[in-house]
């Protein structure tokens, strides 16, 4: 149900359609529970929230879209590949792609090192929207952190809308770096104490994933 809510979204948002959807879709928990019985009382929270992302994210495209550049693709995936690769990241991408959601998916991605190739940076610079899968070792990587940084710096120059899904992690861990994500910092801090740019790094990484976990997202609990 999560999935194809998110999947539904998403393509409405690119139709152009997202203001039927609030007319018919919209309105209190129990107005929906209403006209579909068979929504449950989460998923009702769940989808409450990424309908404040999309309406917002929608507003945002609709002022800036004619100062934007031409678009390559209409979605970049940015995931922690031993965490979801198989499971929803992949469900994700055929779900947008059967839609007809021009989505970059990074499928020969090793993440290994610091280094992102080019073309990645390129891809992530020419999608209009980023949605970024937080999963528990999402931070253990140094290549996706990277990789956030540039997707924030596009929300900033290019005015990319970025949207989190928090996979089985709480927003609160994410921004606050606590948990799964505070053993990854630790980690990262030990490996770069003697580093001065190497630090200067980690503080950049933490800034990205605080700036990302305060957007409007959409929380999923894998099964």
């Amino acid at each position: 149900m999560a999935l194809a809510i998110l999947v539904l979204l998403v393509t409405l948002f690119f139709m152009g359609f997202f203001s039927i959807y609030k007319r018919h879709f919209a309105g209190s928990d129990d107005d929906r529970r209403r006209r579909n019985p068979s929504l449950s009382s989460s998923s009702s929270s769940a989808h409450r929230q990424l309908t404040q992302s999309m309406a917002s994210s929608s507003s945002s495209y609709a002022s800036d879209s004619q100062n934007c550049t031409q678009w390559k693709y209409n979605v970049f995936l940015s995931f922690r590949g031993e965490d979801t690769r198989k499971t929803f990241t992949s469900h994700l991408y055929e779900g947008l792609k059967n839609r007809g959601i021009n989505t970059f998916q990074d499928d020969k991605r090793l993440e290994n090192g610091d280094s992102i190739p080019e073309e990645l940076l390129k891809a992530i610079e020419e999608s209009q929207v980023a949605l970024v899968i937080f999963s528990k070792n999402y931070a253990t990587s140094s290549w996706c952190l990277n990789e956030l940084v540039k997707i924030i710096e596009c929300k900033e120059v290019k005015k990319q809308i970025v949207i989190p899904i928090f996979y089985d992690v709480d927003p609160s861990d994410v921004r606050h770096q606590i948990k799964n994500f505070a053993e990854a910092f630790s980690k990262h801090e030990s490996r770069y104490k003697d580093d001065v740019g190497g630090m200067q790094k980690v503080k950049r990484w933490r800034t990205a994933l605080s700036a990302a976990a305060n957007l409007k997202g959409y929380n999923v609990h894998g099964r």
